[in-house]
């Protein structure tokens, strides 16, 4: 059943469609530009995915689009955050895991201890983004260091208000908000500002759903925070984008590296175990083919036609390799 054009409804901005209610948003999909499965017979079962919110739209556009083609396959998408996700892949409670992040030793000696071989698969390009509410009219541009002062651990009971972190701005104090400690985007943050992946000040107000992380940044005009991308995409009529060194995210910065030091791969997982499955290769196979179209619909930078190609290959090997 090939997919021509079609209006899907996807998981984004804190929709998991298989399980919750909201608001969905839609992904329109021109003519031909997502790939069909690989339909030999029809599929049953069921995959579970965890774990980034930030790779959580992708998943969840692919998932949705993939349910379309394979009614009987029960596609599940939850977003508890990277090192969650990696907890519940290396105890085989979830057949794919969402990352934004590389896995860490620890998590690879889990995996080793609980006898999951797995793949890692780069799917797209993300910016993490710098906000603060829309009537900050003061603060368009902050630096690395600027970003440093404010986030470290010293900073904490030290640095509070804007004018503390540059003269003339208010004697406001900044209300802080960002992902907690089990998301991806939390260690990619303190390690490329702070420099020590989860070095952070303590009094800040953190959350796994980056749709909180909206909320509050929206309601209090001395408020900054951070989280991927395409959450700032899906709500920038609510925040207000900091430029980063100059510079601001987008697919073009993001893409050509210069939004530094906060432009990085997003990936997803996946075991032997669940890969050597008809449902979970077919999958897997379905979403390496459309990553691109559908990250670039929901606000990420895709790779190059021929890593994705590179990726497949690897698939293909691995599932086949003894």
């Amino acid at each position: 059943m090939k997919i021509t054009r079609k209006l899907a409804s996807i998981a984004f901005a804190g929709v998991l469609l298989s399980s919750c209610g909201g608001e969905n948003t839609k992904l329109d999909v021109q003519e031909g530009g997502i790939q069909p499965a690989d339909s030999a017979k029809e599929l049953t079962g069921k995959i579970r995915i965890d774990g980034s919110s930030t790779v959580f739209p992708i998943s969840g556009g692919i998932a949705e689009l993939f349910r379309g083609e394979e009614p009987k396959v029960k596609v599940i998408v939850n977003k508890s955050g990277s090192g969650s996700g990696f907890k519940m892949f290396s105890s085989r409670e979830i057949e794919v895991s969402d990352a934004s992040r590389p896995i860490k030793a620890k998590e690879v000696k889990k995996c080793k201890e609980a006898g999951v071989e797995y793949l890692q698969l780069e799917v797209a390009y993300d910016g993490l983004a710098v906000l603060v509410n829309k009537e900050n009219t003061w603060a368009d541009s902050l630096s690395s260091a600027d970003l440093k002062k404010l986030w470290e651990p010293a900073a904490e009971g030290v640095i509070k208000t804007w004018a503390d972190i540059r003269e003339g701005w208010p004697s406001e104090e900044i209300a802080l908000f960002g992902p907690g400690t089990a998301s991806g985007t939390f260690d990619y943050f303190t390690e490329a500002i702070v420099g020590e992946s989860g070095a952070i000040r303590s009094d800040y107000s953190p959350s796994e759903d980056d749709d909180v992380l909206v909320q509050g940044i929206a309601g209090d005009q001395n408020a900054l925070g951070f989280f991927g991308l395409a959450y700032y995409e899906a709500n920038k009529d609510k925040l207000k984008l900091v430029a980063v060194n100059g510079v601001k995210p987008n697919m073009e910065t993001v893409k050509t590296g210069t939004y530094a030091p906060l432009s990085r791969p997003l990936f997803i997982y996946v075991s032997k175990q669940s890969a050597v499955k008809s449902e979970v290769a077919s999958f897997v196979r379905f979403y390496l083919k459309n990553a691109g179209e559908v990250a670039q619909i929901v606000g990420y930078v895709p790779l190059p036609a021929s890593d994705y190609e590179e990726s497949l290959k690897k698939f293909e090997d691995f599932t086949t390799s003894k």
